[in-house]
């Protein structure tokens, strides 16, 4: 397959699950009828309430959220990555930051669990440690597609470059991010990082953000978006609940990687 079309849909996801998951089905469609073949939902998507919340809305998987987003998969025959949710570990009181990705005939593909926990100390402006209430995911995780291997993050994982290497040792021309960014970090380190990201690997980045003022104060910085190999800003949203696509060029990926082939000149 010579391209793609890809979307991510930007969200302002709140405290009602039933809500949000109305909300990304909808906007799933949405890109769908933008001609959308891959499409990437935000980081905890399903429930956006406060820390203390968070392990009574946890699901099984399979349970609410992997059924809708299968079926969603399944309806418009798309590849759908399922951004994040809170997903329960039987005889644990942690839960996993749980990454799906659903095949256009809505079998679950891969599943990624969240690797590194956000942590930042910041008084008067955040003060978070995911790792209080989240468990430490520990597998590299891709899936394989018709237009190519596609690495799997999430949010926090963006700071940690090994991460990317690995994906990009697995031959991934795509690297998907769903985020829900801080306005504190994401206003100065979101997009010099996505864009390191693609350059260093030479991968198309998609980088799906949550947007608006979450219960308890909390700010997302939004600004989802898709960045091609060069590291060249393809299309980009602001900071409202939306929908952006491009066209990822398979080609124009290998030309990049063929005029400079800095993944092969590595010496470390």
């Amino acid at each position: 397959m010579a391209s793609v079309t890809a979307a991510i849909v930007q969200m302002d996801a709140q405290a009602d699950p039933q809500d949000n998951r109305r909300r990304a089905e909808a906007l799933v469609g949405v890109a769908v009828d933008r001609g959308a073949e891959l499409v990437l939902l935000p980081e905890v998507f399903v429930f956006f309430g406060e820390m203390k919340q968070m392990k009574s809305h946890a699901e099984p998987i399979p349970g609410p959220t992997t059924d809708m987003l299968q079926e969603t998969a399944r309806r418009h025959g798309i590849y759908l990555v399922g951004g994040s949710f809170f997903s329960t570990i039987e005889g644990s009181e942690k839960v996993y930051n749980s990454n799906l990705v659903l095949g256009p005939d809505g079998e679950i593909i891969a599943h990624y669990r969240k690797i590194h926990l956000f942590e930042i100390d910041a008084p008067g402006e955040v003060v978070f440690n995911e790792a209080d209430l989240v468990e430490f995911g520990e597998e590299v995780v891709s899936a394989d597609t018709p237009f190519g291997v596609v690495g799997l993050t999430v949010c926090y994982d963006l700071r940690f470059p090994e991460l990317y290497r690995a994906l990009a040792d697995r031959n991934a021309s795509i690297i998907t991010i769903p985020a829900a960014f801080a306005l504190k970090t994401g206003k100065d380190h979101w997009e010099p990082l996505i864009r390191a990201r693609a350059i260093e690997n030479q991968v198309f980045m998609l980088a799906s953000g949550q947007t608006g003022i979450k219960p308890g104060g909390f700010t997302c910085y939004g600004r989802s978006m898709i960045v091609d190999p060069w590291g060249t800003v393809i299309a980009q949203a602001q900071d409202s609940e939306t929908v952006i696509t491009a066209e990822l060029d398979m080609d124009y990926l290998a030309q990049v990687r063929k005029a400079m082939p800095a993944l092969k000149n590595r010496k470390l």
